[in-house]
């Protein structure tokens, strides 16, 4: 696949997203957005592909927004009425992790270097960042005098505890590898050279020997079942989809595989065998009779 300014690469049920607009340090704007949700809606639909790793090319992972428009640069963006049905103006990069949000593919950043503003709200959306050592990250949202986008009010605090994510978004400041990690922003802490090759090794890890399916479906239970005010709606969509998986290929080759000691070889694909229980609305968790 072509696009204007991210590069695309499947080898070994890998996705390789890279943010390729080095002369800018990578900077966000409307043709990456409108790249990058083509990128993941064809990440979804392949069943070929099985994790996503996302990065940027040169010495920086994004700077942010391209602010090349100047003191108009944050003004309405574009009219997006025909995508959503509110009627106001939606932030972009909050389009973009709400896409993330809804993959059914599991998302590695692997952030290459600074990623300022929009650079870091993005990752906030994968479910495992990885950094190399001279990677920075900074919410320098309130020193521009606007205010956290990209959905960050609802992720950030989840990742790494509400004092820590407004004192990093008051001050904006750089935040370096180490921090990142003491903090639990990031997981892993790898070198620069080392870095694809330390988040394909991650992607490996959960790819090679398990349902693609059953991650899906897992990535769709975690994220939106643990932000439920009560663990009882997490056990309604628990009970719902382990019965229906229970019942399925997947579930078969998992049992005889372990007590044939060898690795399953799952037959059932994303594209059409995720069970009907997903996905869930408010209806599924309303107080049974």
């Amino acid at each position: 696949m072509k696009f204007d300014t991210i590069l695309f690469e499947e080898k070994d049920s890998i996705a390789l997203i890279t943010l390729n607009r080095p002369k800018k340090l990578n900077a966000f704007n409307q043709s990456m957005l409108f790249d990058l949700l083509k990128a993941f809606d064809h990440c979804d639909q392949s069943d070929s592909i099985k994790a996503i790793i996302i990065t940027g090319s040169g010495r920086a992972f994004c700077a942010g927004a391209d602010l090349s428009s100047g003191e108009n640069t944050f003004k309405k963006e574009f009219d997006n009425t025909d995508t959503y049905d509110e009627n106001f103006n939606r932030d972009s990069g909050g389009i973009l992790t709400l896409r993330m949000y809804r993959s059914l593919k599991p998302i590695i950043a692997a952030c290459n270097g600074p990623a300022v503003g929009v650079g870091a709200t993005l990752q906030l959306a994968a479910d495992i960042r990885i950094a190399s050592n001279n990677a920075t990250f900074s919410f320098p949202f309130a020193k521009r005098g606007i205010a956290p986008d990209a959905c960050s009010s609802w992720f950030l605090p989840k990742i790494v505890g509400i004092s820590k994510a407004l004192e990093w978004s008051y001050s904006g400041e750089m935040i370096g590898s180490d921090d990142a990690f003491a903090s639990g922003l990031v997981s892993y802490i790898s070198s620069s050279k080392d870095l694809i090759n330390d988040a394909i090794k991650v992607a490996t890890k959960f790819i090679n020997t398990s349902s693609p399916v059953s991650i899906a479906l897992t990535r769709q239970m975690m994220w939106s079942l643990s932000s439920r005010p009560t663990p009882e709606d997490a056990h309604k969509i628990d009970s719902k989809v382990i019965e229906a998986r229970g019942l399925s290929e997947d579930a078969a080759e998992g049992v005889i595989s372990f007590l044939e000691k060898r690795n399953p070889s799952f037959k059932n694909l994303v594209s059409k065998d995720i069970p009907n229980v997903f996905p869930w609305d408010e209806s599924q968790f309303r107080k049974e009779d």
